[in-house]
């Protein structure tokens, strides 16, 4: 078959490259890079968008990470979740410790309140979902519940401050 009625494959081309003169004359290959098709050019768009927003976006990243560890837990043994259960503890903990030390009034102490509450919100989860899974009754809803509240507290104080 000629070249002229063989059909090219989309993105090829053709490069003349002209004869080498001399002894040491090596064939070489040119690769020419074809255009990014459209699902690249989207995942690269989406990829540089999460990079640049990679600030803001780390109460999400932290959710995702946090899901896919206690899924790892989960799976590894149930009894992970006694192991993280303390972890539900420890900010009640800190919230005493730190009103006795410095007592806090107005909006110190909400916050510290919203913090501690968030805090073991998330410590309850995670021992739960280690030990009955991630998606395991209202375990995902309640994720994504904390997750929401975690990055629109985050963007609100990233703003503020």
């Amino acid at each position: 078959m000629s070249s002229r009625t063989r059909t090219r494959a989309a993105g090829v081309h053709t490069v003349r490259i002209p004869h080498q003169r001399g002894r040491r004359s090596q064939p070489f290959l040119i690769v020419v890079p074809d255009r990014p098709s459209l699902t690249r050019e989207v995942f690269g768009f989406l990829g540089r968008l999460l990079w640049t927003f990679r600030a803001a976006l780390a109460p999400t990243g932290l959710a995702v990470l946090a899901l896919v560890v206690t899924a790892l837990l989960h799976v590894l043994g149930w009894w992970s979740g006694l192991v993280l259960a303390p972890l539900a503890v420890a900010p009640a903990v800190w919230f005493g410790v730190m009103q006795h030390r410095r007592p806090g009034h107005g909006s110190t102490l909400a916050w510290r309140i919203a913090l501690t509450t968030l805090a073991t919100l998330t410590g309850t989860w995670a021992a739960l979902a280690a030990g009955f899974g991630p998606w395991a009754g209202p375990l995902g809803l309640i994720w994504l519940i904390a997750l929401i509240i975690a990055q629109s507290a985050w963007l609100i104080v990233r703003r503020t401050h």
